[in-house]
């Protein structure tokens, strides 16, 4: 795919990282839902332009879960009842919130978070690792049905070292002159949704 080798090529896994973690803030610090949905679009588009793979079906089912796990614990007005189940304004308003706030930081994971990280130290290899693998996790479709669960954890375990292994191969890319460009542009775009939360 032209946009993922692209995306490969011109930037390096640290200034992707690093790009993340300044934009970061921007999303966690949003007190607006609707300026979080923005970024988190923002976040999927990029994504796509990475020539990432999203589902859109499995992220609204999360967004779906997470919202109505928040609504089992009523609080605020009551807006309205299934029975003897209650709907109230301050669950659901919390939410979605939370829920917009989770699908953002994994399409955010998913650009910025890229297989070939390698971070010093001894912390930062393991914090380099454990992200790589939760990047090969989300990026991947991994299906787990439960009928036979220990044999196909056991799988999934397998496929992730040997994405490790595979990994100390990766000669590490810098970044060009133009995905620095690009970089800066996203960390604008990514900001301004929260400068416009805090100003009105």
């Amino acid at each position: 795919m032209n946009r993922r080798r692209a995306y490969e090529n011109i930037f390096s896994a640290k200034s992707l990282f690093i790009a993340g973690l300044l934009i970061m803030p921007a999303l966690l610090f949003n007190p607006g839902t609707e300026y979080r949905l923005v970024q988190f679009l923002f976040f999927w588009f990029l994504a796509w332009l990475c020539g990432k793979k999203t589902n859109p079906v499995i992220t609204v089912l999360i967004i779906a879960f997470i919202v109505i796990f928040n609504l089992l614990i009523p609080y605020g007005r009551v807006l309205f009842s299934v029975g003897a189940f209650k709907i109230t304004s301050g669950a659901l308003t919390a939410g979605i919130h939370r829920a917009i706030t989770l699908a953002a930081l994994v399409m955010l994971s998913k650009v910025f978070v890229r297989q070939d990280l390698k971070l010093p130290g001894a912390f930062g290899e393991l914090l380099g690792e454990s992200l790589r693998m939760f990047s090969v996790i989300i990026n991947k479709k991994y299906k787990i049905s439960g009928k036979n669960l220990v044999a196909e954890i056991d799988s999934l375990l397998l496929e992730l070292s040997g994405e490790e292994y595979l990994q100390e191969a990766v000669k590490e890319q810098k970044t060009k002159p133009a995905g620095y460009a690009i970089l800066l542009a996203a960390l604008i775009l990514s900001w301004l949704p929260f400068f416009l939360a805090v100003s009105f």
